[in-house]
């Protein structure tokens, strides 16, 4: 038997003051459209921001439903966007902040499990890793280089398309 340890580094920030001047942009507008996110059911406003490779930014905000499992993430939201509107362009860096209405909003969060792994699989499409600032409405920002990064042992295209001839 063999243990292994699974571990990455991050960059913490106090406030989005320290950031340098384009990341500030990416998130204040994640921040910003936060404001059109439809959640009448749990008021945990979230929204993302991406820079694309071509320079476009592309925004996504989370959209509820009633029926619960019909919602959908702002990344998500996002990701079909910008997949539909600059197919097979990559995504340099996205933006995600929230806005509880029911609580604070001034630690980072990150994204939700189907979220990582939709995150993951663009990354493996575009072939280009995603680089992530999480935050809430004000206090502290964190970044993560790779959106991989939390999703270790991830399953993708490789695992589908393994040679099981062999």
């Amino acid at each position: 038997m063999k243990k292994s340890i699974y571990q990455f580094e991050f960059e913490e920030f106090d406030t989005i003051d320290e950031l340098n001047s384009s990341d500030k942009s990416l998130l204040l507008a994640a921040r910003e459209v936060t404001k059109i996110a439809y959640a009448p059911y749990s008021e945990f406003l979230v929204g993302a921001a991406a820079m694309l490779n071509n320079g476009e930014v592309v925004k996504g905000t989370n959209q509820e439903n009633a029926s619960y499992s019909v919602g959908i993430c702002a990344e998500r939201t996002l990701l079909a966007s910008a997949a539909m509107l600059y197919p097979n362009i990559g995504i340099q860096t996205m933006a995600i902040a929230y806005h509880n209405l029911n609580g604070t909003s001034n630690e980072p969060v990150s994204p939700c499990g189907i979220c990582r792994q939709s995150i993951n699989e663009f990354e493996g499409r575009t072939k280009q890793p995603i680089r992530l600032i999480l935050s809430g409405m004000e206090g502290k920002v964190m970044i993560i280089e790779k959106a991989s990064m939390l999703l270790p042992m991830s399953f993708g295209s490789d695992n589908l398309l393994q040679d099981t001839k062999k």
